[in-house]
Formats: structure tokens, C-alpha cells, sequence
């Protein structure tokens, strides 16, 4: 039978480790506080930062929500980033993307500064990690590609060696994902593929592990794997389901495909709270370095 890699379970773990530390922290007069800037109502995004913010609650990290009007304009938004900047009792924060139409993303995500960044996602912290291929990174990491990592280790998943095809250029995953994944001491052998790729059945059924990041809904079909193979499914789109009468979360990996998979990652409910507890973990590593300057 494959084995189910419970997103869920591995998360509680995470964040029952993480409370511990935070606890450490506490005594030595260093209480980590995440930060968030919500623009507008978007109800998934709405979900996803009361999300982080119950996460917080659990552990002991202090909670600081910042939102703002669906109106608000590129300098509210930067200016709501400055703040952060500045504010002590902010140890990192993010900027929940997407942001409304006529914001530049790009010009809001360079005002972080780089050493609250919890996302992992500043220029700064990505050349940090481009730059440095072995070795401890000082730096905070992508959240998603590190639970996509963490939940493989927790279940036993070595890919040292081991053919990966990522699916996807997202700058959340897919791109970042290479990264980390041919790093000394992860050392894997990676192909970046996208929906663009040609014959995209050829290069799925020559991999060990199949890392689905493309947001298109059964992109991989049962006919794209190997015998064996790991799947771990990111992508998330939203389908409408006729006979229930409502909109539904799936994921890019075709659910037909886990018959035939070692081991795979639900969706939901595999990578999603992994990369929630990854959040908690930047924040709460980054509290622990400035803790020893």
C-alpha cells in the first residue's frame, strides 16, 4: 500500500517542537511576533492569514495583523511594509499575495526588509540561497519548497540520487524548489518542467519523485507515472463540483495516480500546513538568531 504523507501530522510535530523553543525564547526576553499585511477581502486569502494567525496562538508567537481596504493604494502598502520594518516587536512578517490590481508586487515585496522577510522570498534572501550551494544559510528559507522537504524527511524519503521532475516556474515553488533540491546533502538530479514543456508524459514517467506545482488540475495523469514513483501534489485550483453544487479545492496530480505511488502527499491536506509550519519555523529561527548576537 502507499503510504499517505499526512501534511497535518507532520505539521503538529513541527509546531509542538516550535513551541518548546518559543518557550526558550520567552525566558530569555525574546518573544517572536509574525506579521501580517492583508489587502482587500479575497476569502481565500482571508482563510489563509486567520490560518497563520491561529497557528501563532498555538505555539506562543505574538500576533500582529495588519488590514488593509481593497482600495488601498501602492504607498498604503508600502508604507503598512515600513511600518513592520520598524515595529521591535515584529520579528518577520508577509505580505499575503495576491495583491489587488495596480499594486506592483514586486516593488511592495523589495520594501521588506530582508531580515523579517518570513516568506523567504526577497531578492536578498533568494541570492542567499542561490549563492550558497553547501552549507548553513543564515537567511530565512522559501516556506513551500522547505515543507515540500520536511514532509519527504519526516516520512522517510530520501532523494539523494533520485531523478525529481518539478512541475511548475512559480517563483513560490517551482523555481525555488531546483534550488533547494540540488543542495549539498539533499543532492538530488533535477528537471524544471511547465506547461509548456514538450512531451511532458516522457519526462514524469522517467522520475523517482514527481513535485506537481503547476495550478492546472490533473495534469498528471495515472498514465504519467511510474511504478513507485513519489508524489507530492502542490498545485491548488478551485473546480466546480456539479453534483454538490459547489466550487472544490484540488490539486495537479490526478488522485488515480496513488495506486500506482510509493508514497504521496494529499490535497489538501499535505503541503498546505507544511508550508504554514515552515512560516513558524523562519520566525522563530530568525527570533533565535537575533537572541545570540
Amino acid at each position: 500500500m502507499p503510504i499517505r504523507m499526512d501534511g497535518n501530522a507532520v505539521a503538529a510535530e513541527v509546531k509542538k517542537d516550535l513551541a518548546g523553543r518559543v518557550r526558550s525564547l520567552t525566558e530569555q526576553g525574546v518573544v517572536p511576533g509574525l506579521g501580517t499585511i492583508l489587502v482587500g477581502e479575497d476569502p481565500g486569502s482571508v482563510r489563509y492569514v486567520a490560518g497563520k494567525h491561529t497557528d501563532c496562538s498555538e505555539v506562543g508567537i505574538r500576533s500582529i495583523r495588519v488590514d488593509l481596504p481593497v482600495d488601498a493604494t501602492q504607498g498604503d502598502v508600502i508604507g503598512a511594509v515600513r511600518a513592520l520594518n520598524e515595529d521591535p516587536q515584529c520579528t518577520g512578517f508577509i505580505v499575503q499575495l495576491p495583491l489587488p490590481a495596480g499594486i506592483d508586487e514586486t516593488a511592495v515585496v523589495d520594501a521588506i526588509d530582508p531580515a523579517k522577510d518570513a516568506d523567504g522570498m526577497h531578492p536578498y534572501n533568494l541570492g542567499q540561497l542561490v549563492a550558497h550551494v553547501s552549507g548553513k544559510i543564515a537567511t530565512p528559507l522559501p516556506c513551500t519548497p522547505r515543507a515540500v522537504l520536511a514532509l519527504l524527511n519526516a516520512y522517510g524519503v530520501d532523494v539523494a540520487g533520485s531523478e525529481v521532475c518539478v512541475v511548475g516556474r512559480g517563483i513560490t515553488i517551482g523555481r525555488t524548489m531546483g534550488l533547494m533540491l540540488t543542495r549539498r546533502g539533499v543532492d538530488a538530479t533535477v528537471t524544471q518542467c511547465h506547461t509548456r514543456t514538450h512531451d511532458l508524459r516522457a519526462h514524469l514517467r522517467r522520475a523517482d519523485v514527481i513535485i506537481a506545482a503547476a495550478g492546472r488540475a490533473g495534469i498528471v495523469g495515472i498514465d504519467d507515472v511510474s511504478d513507485g514513483a513519489v508524489l507530492v501534489d502542490v498545485g491548488v485550483s478551485r473546480v466546480y463540483d456539479a453534483a454538490a453544487g459547489r466550487y472544490r479545492i484540488v490539486g495537479d496530480v490526478d488522485p488515480l495516480c496513488r495506486e500506482r505511488s510509493r508514497a504521496y502527499s494529499p490535497n489538501p491536506g499535505g503541503v498546505g500546513p507544511m508550508t504554514r509550519a515552515m512560516l513558524l519555523q523562519n520566525v522563530v529561527e530568525m527570533a533565535e538568531r537575533s537572541a545570540t548576537v
